[in-house]
Parts: structure tokens; C-alpha cells; sequence
């Protein structure tokens, strides 16, 4: 069989042929599927064997102040040989893998051959073909869950073991310094269990994805956006724990650990990082520093990893296999998400070009797999969520006729509540050539009202009477959500164009049952409520930017702010979530400035909280994060937008002012305080449509495009994975 190997002396890296291991009792033997590649700890052990002898003396100093003890004791010729010995001699590298189970040796009875189990341990879970594990170090893999996510159960394991160091209790605060693997894994886990999280690392890719996957802010330890995160979450307190995830020779950690812990609170180191600790800082607050020794109780114990002997559980809670099967379990319920943090996937054969792109810089990574020839290939993987983007079918439309200037353009409106009263009829009754033909609601007074108020030729709670009334030229949709994709299906086979307020569709049955009406009837005279993309600003905002030619980055600052105790949007069962009300506004947005439709969404919240991060991506590369907070500050503006690309800024604050930073900088002139939103315009241009027979404003396939993605976050948010937007044919 072939492993990975390094001579620490030399710096070489070989993959070898070397024999298989025999399968002893008290283990399994188990065929590797994929084994992950600590980046941190392994290219450490890769970095110091390229150094000179005096280098990993100054590297090792526990390891010269063995030598010397030698020295002392068996005399400097001996040591010497001896020394130079281990050093001239192949060692294996690795500690956290997954695969199948091959030959099942005495004593164990837990799993059978074919099984799939992660496994652990530097001597045990080896990047080699087959390995033989001992039962404390492996534990089986819960139905559904892939062996590449599998394969992330020991450093999990690590991660965990230093949260269960911290203590944490629900509501508190943690700071994560250093947002590497482990940092991630353990930003996941504190948010899980109900903590939030503030990420310090100087990489703003790994601040971007730690925020992604959980954490409530996240900035270069240098600045003071960190500091600011810790002062206004904890009112000024201070974090009750801090776990240090960061590696090297600065002492910087440790500073930053003292002045932003909270009295008495907790600092776990989980790296290997600098402790030079600061007495008078640590000493004032009387931190308590911890420690978390890898994997849990039972590392480092002969009796447990070697022998198999269990510690009791009503003494010892959490032990190393215990850890392992509970990070498993987390990942298998989507509660740790270990997807992202997959950098970069390579072939076993090629593991020494791997670590040494990885030791160059060349390959910048989170985390890395090596994926194992046969088995592996063999091991079911789960496929990522999906949901379906519906093709548009049409049957043969008869032209829609175009209507002369002094034909007016007749509406019916189903539904007269605040928005329809507030943001759409008081544009109609001002456009010339439009008739307000027929008010439809529910109560008797409500529809009187709006005749009265806008001047309705008649009002009616006889929906089937307007539907089939040929003179009317278009149906408004403006009611509750929950009817939204009914009464469009209804209108849409009656022959009428309509314009629905968002949502569209609160499932994706409902968006089947719109379209069928539309290949049913041949009628695809269809516009959703998405205004934002008419706003007079931000349009000539989109045109002072320009085309682009690479990829876009496009950041949406939601502050929705808190609903009013009653508000009916807060009637989630019957209709909907609320950013699946009005989520579709922010994404219709970001694909309209990026020019495409996305085609995958990854969602993220924390628990028993509204507030969103979603990210799109597009086909381009280009991505869309949607931060939808609602519990912000009130006099904060709603809403705030950036798109970057190409060396330029688009800024939008609140369609009150717009700005474009590029070879030349335009600053928009600051408008009044009512904002114009693009309602106005859009209504415009959907009367145009129905005047002229011509286009709707928004293609049928973009407002479906949107719909999916919009539903696609609640799917991510259930299965705590990215959603891939698969178009059908």
C-alpha cells in the first residue's frame, strides 16, 4: 500500500510503497476514503523539516532541552547518533480520515466490515491507504453524511474540546482569535450552542467566511473593528471567553485575549501560539487560562487509545471517541457546516505536489482532502440540496393588441391594505390614460373606502366578476402573501396581465402551479413587485459604474428592523418567514446590478434569531452577501449597498445618495427625504407593457430565477448546507 511520508532531517516528502498493516485485536482495519490535511498543524511539522539544524533547534526548544538531558546522561557521542538517527528516518503525517472498514479484528462488535468510520490519532488515521485503528479512536458515521464531511472528525474533535474547555453557557460572548480550520470549526460550534461570536484574524477571506458561517462580526485584530464588535455586544463588559486558534511567534494573541475578556473570564488556548502572558493584565482580571489538550480525555493515555479500556461515563462525560461521535452527529444534522472550508480536493497521488503548493503559498487553503483511488471512489457521497429554478413553457400566444393613446388602460386591484394604498395607487391616479376600473376585498368597508379614496368606478367582493369581466385589461395582486400564487394563477388563466406584489410563491408547488397557468394559457403578462431596480438613482448609479469585465463583489445591508407587536407578518405558519416575503426585493437587486441570475445560495442564522446572512453566487464567480439584521439600530439607515469590481465602488445609502468611486469619482446630488424607490417607474413601465403589447419590464425567466432563490434560503437555513439553483431543461 502507499502513505505520505517526511524525513525531518532532509525536508523530503515521498508518498512510499510500505506493507499493509496487520489487523490486531481491540481494531479495525480500515481502507481510506478521504483523509483531511491539517493546515495548520502538518505544514508546521512540513515548514520546520526545511529548515537548517539550527532552525529547528530554535523551532523546538522542549526538544533541545531533551537532547541535552541525554547529553548529560548517556554522553555527546551517543546522543548524537541517536539523534541523528530519528531524524534520518521517514515519518508518517496525518491524524484525520474516513473510510470503510475492511477487516473487523477480535473484540470488537460495534461495527462490521463495509461500515464507514472516521477516524483519529497521528499514528492511526494515517494519510495511507489502509490503517489499522484501535476502538477508541474511530467511531461510525451516521447515516447521510458524506465521508469527505466525515473526514473532518478529529480536528472537530479539537475544536470541541476547547469549547468544552471555555464553558460556554447560552447568551454569553466568545472571541476567536485566529479563523483557520479549527477557528471555523469552533466559531460553528459556539454559535450552535447558542453563544456570539466576534472572529479576529488578519485574513479578510477567512473573516468573510467565518461571518458567514455563524459569527456576528469579524476584523483584523489590528483594527479596531474587533474591539468595537466585543464593546457593543457585551456593553462595554467585555467576551467571557476567548479562544486562542492562532499559531506563530507573536505575542499578540495573548494581549488581545487580556484586554478584551470580561473579569474573571476565560481564555482556552487550542493553537500553538506564543503565551508570553502580560502578569499585571492577566493578574487585574483574574483570568482563568486553559488549556485544551487535543482531542479530549483519553489522548496521550496507552490504556485508552492503545488498550480500548473506557472511561466511565458518570466520570468522565466527554472523552475522545465520545467528541468524535458527537461532532459527526452535529455535521450529520447540518449544525456544523464543514463544506465551505473545503479549499481544495486532491487526488492521494498527488499529495506530495499538494503539500508542497501548500508550503509555497501557491495554494491558499482552509482545509484540503485527499481523495483515496478505488474505495473512495465507490462511497456514496450525498448530494448537495437542491432546488429547481422551473423552465418558462409557453403554449402559442395570441398577440396582446396595442391600444391607442386615448384608450385607457383599465386595472382591477385585489386588495386595498396599506402598501396598495399607501405605495401604488397614489402613482396610478395620477397617470394619465389609466382607469381605476374595480376594487376587490374581503370586507364590504374596506372596498367602499378605496372607492371613495381613489376613485374605483366600482368596488366588489365578487372576485370571479372581475376575472371574467373582458374589459379589464390587468389584475393587481396586493394582499396577503399566502394568496399571492393563487389568485396570479387565477388571473394569468383568465387572460388578464398582472402585476403581483412580492412574494410570487411561498413553496415551490405554488411556482409549478403559476407556471403551468402560464403554459396552460399562453399568457406570460407577468410583473412582480421588485422595485428597487426602477429607482431613478440607483439606475443612473448602475450606468455611471459602467460594464465589467471581472467578477463582482456586492455586499446588501438589510436593516429591517423589529415588526410591531400584531403585525401580520409575524404570522410566519400561514404566511411565510418573513425575509421570504420580502427577501425577493434584495435578491432581484443584486441580480439586476450583477446582470445574471444566481445558482447557488448558502443561508445562515443563529439560532432563535431573524437575522439573516445569505450569499449568491453567480455564474461569473461573482457572489451577493445579503446581511438581513433586525436588530439593529432604528435611526441606522434601511438599507446600504457596495459593489466592487474592476477597481471601482458603487455605493448606495438608503436611495437618499449614491456615489461611483473609479478613475473619476460621481457623487449623486442628496434627494429629499420621501425616497424614491423605483415604484413610480415601475408602474410606469408595466402600463407601457400593457398599452403597447410589448415585453414585460422583467423577463419571466429572472422573476422565476429570483423566486427560487428567495425559497432557496429557507431550504439552506433547514439543511444548513449551500443550495445549488438546478435549472431544468
Amino acid at each position: 500500500m502507499k502513505q505520505v511520508v517526511q524525513n525531518y532531517k532532509s525536508g523530503e516528502l515521498a508518498v512510499l510503497d510500505v506493507p499493509v498493516p496487520g489487523c490486531k485485536p481491540g481494531g479495525v482495519l480500515v481502507r481510506s476514503a478521504y483523509s483531511l490535511i491539517s493546515t495548520g498543524t502538518e505544514l508546521m511539522k512540513v515548514s520546520e523539516a526545511g529548515m537548517s539544524m539550527l532552525g529547528k533547534a530554535r523551532s523546538r526548544p522542549d526538544q533541545v532541552a531533551k537532547v541535552m538531558q541525554s547529553v548529560a546522561t548517556n554522553g555527546l557521542p551517543a546522543t548524537y547518533r541517536k539523534v541523528m538517527g530519528k531524524l534520518d528516518s521517514y515519518t508518517p503525517l496525518g491524524y484525520s480520515l474516513c473510510g470503510v472498514v475492511e477487516q473487523v479484528g477480535a473484540g470488537i462488535d460495534d461495527v462490521k466490515v463495509g461500515d464507514l468510520v472516521a477516524c483519529a490519532g497521528n499514528e492511526h488515521a494515517l494519510h495511507a491507504e489502509l490503517n489499522w485503528v484501535p476502538k477508541n479512536l474511530y467511531a461510525p458515521v451516521p447515516d447521510g453524511l458524506a465521508p469527505q464531511h466525515a473526514a473532518f472528525g478529529t480536528v472537530g474533535s479539537i475544536a470541541m474540546q476547547g469549547v468544552r474547555q471555555g464553558e460556554p453557557q447560552l447568551g454569553e460572548v466568545a472571541l476567536v482569535i485566529g479563523l483557520g480550520l479549527i477557528g471555523q470549526l469552533v466559531v460553528q460550534l459556539l454559535t450552535a450552542a447558542g453563544v456570539r461570536v466576534v472572529g479576529a484574524d488578519p485574513d479578510p477571506a477567512r473573516c468573510e467566511l467565518a461571518e458567514r458561517l455563524g459569527a456576528a462580526a469579524c476584523g483584523d485584530p489590528a483594527s479596531a473593528a474587533v474591539e468595537a464588535a466585543v464593546a457593543e455586544l457585551t456593553d462595554g463588559h467585555g467576551v467571557d471567553q476567548v479562544f486562542l486558534a492562532a499559531g506563530g511567534g507573536s505575542n499578540q494573541p495573548v494581549e488581545l485575549a487580556a484586554r478584551l475578556a470580561r473579569d474573571r473570564g476565560r481564555v482556552v488556548d487550542i493553537g500553538k501560539c506564543r503565551l508570553d502572558l502580560p502578569w499585571n493584565a492577566y493578574y487585574e482580571k483574574e483570568l482563568d487560562v486553559r488549556f485544551s489538550r487535543s482531542y479530549g480525555p483519553g489522548r496521550y493515555d496507552p490504556s485508552y487509545e492503545l488498550e480500548g479500556r473506557d472511561y466511565p461515563i458518570g466520570y468522565v462525560r466527554w472523552t475522545e471517541r465520545r467528541n468524535l461521535a458527537c461532532f459527526l452527529d452535529l455535521v450529520a444534522r447540518g449544525r456544523v457546516d464543514v463544506d465551505p472550508l473545503v479549499s481544495h480536493i486532491a487526488d492521494f497521488d498527488d499529495a506530495v505536489e499538494t503539500y508542497q503548493r501548500l508550503k509555497d503559498g501557491e495554494l491558499k487553503a482552509v482545509a484540503v482532502l485527499f481523495r483515496y483511488p478505488g474505495q473512495a471512489e465507490e462511497v456514496e457521497e450525498t448530494p448537495a440540496p437542491t432546488v429547481a429554478v422551473p423552465a418558462v413553457r409557453r403554449a402559442e400566444a395570441t398577440a396582446t393588441p396595442a391600444r391607442s393613446a386615448k384608450t385607457p388602460v383599465r386595472l382591477a386591484f385585489v386588495g386595498a391594505g396599506n402598501y396598495a394604498t399607501s405605495m401604488l395607487l397614489p402613482h396610478l391616479t395620477r397617470r394619465e390614460g389609466v382607469e381605476l376600473s374595480t376594487v376587490v376585498t374581503t370586507t364590504a368597508l374596506s372596498g367602499a373606502n378605496a372607492q371613495r379614496k381613489f376613485g374605483f368606478a366600482q368596488a366588489t367582493t365578487d372576485l370571479d366578476a372581475v376575472l371574467g369581466d373582458k374589459s379589464i385589461d390587468a389584475v393587481f395582486v396586493v394582499t396577503r402573501h399566502s394568496s399571492h400564487a393563487e389568485l396570479t394563477r387565477q388571473a394569468l388563466l383568465a387572460g388578464k396581465a398582472v402585476f403581483v406584489e412580492k412574494p410570487l410563491a411561498l413553496t415551490e408547488d405554488e411556482l409549478a402551479g403559476v407556471l403551468a397557468a402560464v403554459e396552460e394559457s399562453g399568457n406570460d403578462r407577468l410583473q412582480v413587485g421588485f422595485n428597487r431596480r426602477f429607482a431613478p438613482l440607483l439606475q443612473e448609479a448602475k450606468e455611471r459604474f459602467g460594464a465589467r469585465t471581472g467578477p463582482a463583489n456586492l455586499r446588501y445591508l438589510v436593516n429591517a428592523g423589529k415588526l410591531q407587536h400584531g403585525s401580520w407578518y409575524l404570522q410566519q405558519d400561514a404566511e411565510g418567514s418573513r425575509f421570504a416575503g420580502e427577501g425577493g426585493h434584495f435578491i432581484d437587486t443584486a441580480s439586476w446590478l450583477l446582470d445574471a441570475d444566481p445558482v447557488s445560495v448558502y443561508a445562515s442564522a443563529a439560532p432563535g434569531n431573524e437575522d439573516l446572512q445569505v450569499v449568491l453566487r453567480y455564474p461569473d464567480g461573482s457572489t451577493a452577501t445579503i446581511a438581513y439584521v433586525t436588530t439593529g439600530a432604528p435611526g441606522f439607515p434601511k438599507e446600504t449597498l457596495d459593489l466592487v469590481a474592476d477597481g471601482k465602488v458603487l455605493r448606495l445609502d438608503d436611495f437618499v445618495r449614491a456615489s461611483v468611486y473609479g478613475r473619476k469619482k460621481w457623487v449623486s446630488s442628496r434627494l429629499p427625504k420621501a425616497r424614491d424607490k423605483g415604484q413610480n417607474a415601475e408602474l410606469a413601465a408595466f402600463i407601457k407593457a400593457v398599452r403597447t403589447g410589448g415585453p414585460m419590464p422583467v423577463p419571466l425567466e429572472s422573476l422565476v430565477a429570483t423566486t427560487a432563490a428567495t425559497l432557496a434560503v429557507h431550504t439552506g437555513l433547514a439543511g444548513g448546507a449551500p443550495v445549488t439553483l438546478a435549472r431544468t431543461p
